[in-house]
């Protein structure tokens, strides 16, 4: 008796495919992993390092000599400089930095090992991160011992803001940079992103002195918060709720930067 039996289909072996996430969102080893590759690649990049830590510095010493005439000037806008020039030029290096990766190919190749997107957003976050903390104790202690910058509160305080300022520029410069095509692109984007916020921030007029609507706008841009947070240092003595409101604003809105930059983190080819 014989039996049909269907004829078995080939076997092919298997190959283990790129994992684009791994199953933990998150991971200590990952993400610092990520750090240090970026860190590693930023030291050979002295132009780079030089605009981040020492650009802002420049900046305020240029800014309390052009004022040189009316010291109160300075000590009345010093403390938002010492948090807006942090933010742009951390905006400006992060979102170039991050596009120079993905247009060369090093972000596609990353994709396809088994790092996911928030390891990613995170490595590069706290890559700057380190960055940031460098470049606002040289700018806050520049203002403070060396250019005579008069504020009421503390000093830890205005480290405090000016870091958290530098930290939401990185966490704008890496959102935007998965919009443009180009670094020429990237530089595009500040007059979009940095530009308004300047303008409604409050440095050059009271927000509450501007059109309803601009002022609408203004309280829902954090660095309005950020000059805020400045404002309450510079005229206060001790901590003020309105400075930890301020504080906890920009730091939210930096972390929901860095979770929406997470999620429009994507591949260039399929």
């Amino acid at each position: 008796m014989t039996t049909n039996t269907a004829p078995s289909e080939p076997t092919t072996p298997t190959t283990p495919t790129a994992q684009t996430s791994p199953s933990a969102p998150l991971s200590l080893s990952r993400t610092t992993a990520t750090a240090a590759r970026v860190l590693r690649q930023l030291r050979h990049d002295p132009r780079s390092i030089a605009l981040m830590i020492l650009i802002p510095c420049v900046m305020l010493f240029l800014l309390r000599y052009v004022f040189d005439g009316s010291p109160r000037t300075f000590d009345s806008i010093g403390a938002s400089l010492l948090g807006i020039f942090p933010l742009i030029t951390m905006f400006l290096v992060t979102s170039i930095a991050t596009l120079r990766e993905r247009t060369s190919g090093t972000l596609e190749r990353l994709l396809a090992l088994p790092l996911g997107k928030g390891d990613l957003i995170a490595g590069y976050a706290l890559a700057f991160g380190v960055l940031a903390i460098i470049q606002s104790a040289l700018a806050t202690g520049l203002a403070l011992w060396f250019l005579d910058l008069d504020v009421m509160g503390s000093p830890w305080l205005l480290l405090l803001v000016a870091l958290l300022d530098a930290l939401l520029g990185t966490a704008l410069g890496l959102f935007v940079s998965a919009f443009a095509a180009s670094e020429f692109q990237a530089v595009q984007f500040m007059p979009a992103v940095i530009f308004p916020q300047l303008l409604l921030c409050g440095l050059f007029t009271p927000r509450d002195t501007m059109h309803p609507a601009l002022e609408a706008v203004s309280n829902v841009l954090p660095m309005s918060y950020a000059v805020d947070g400045m404002n309450e240092v510079l005229t206060h003595t001790d901590m003020t709720a309105d400075f930890v409101r301020d504080a906890l604003i920009v730091a939210g809105c930096a972390l929901l930067v860095l979770t929406l930059g997470a999620a429009t983190l994507r591949r260039r080819t399929a």
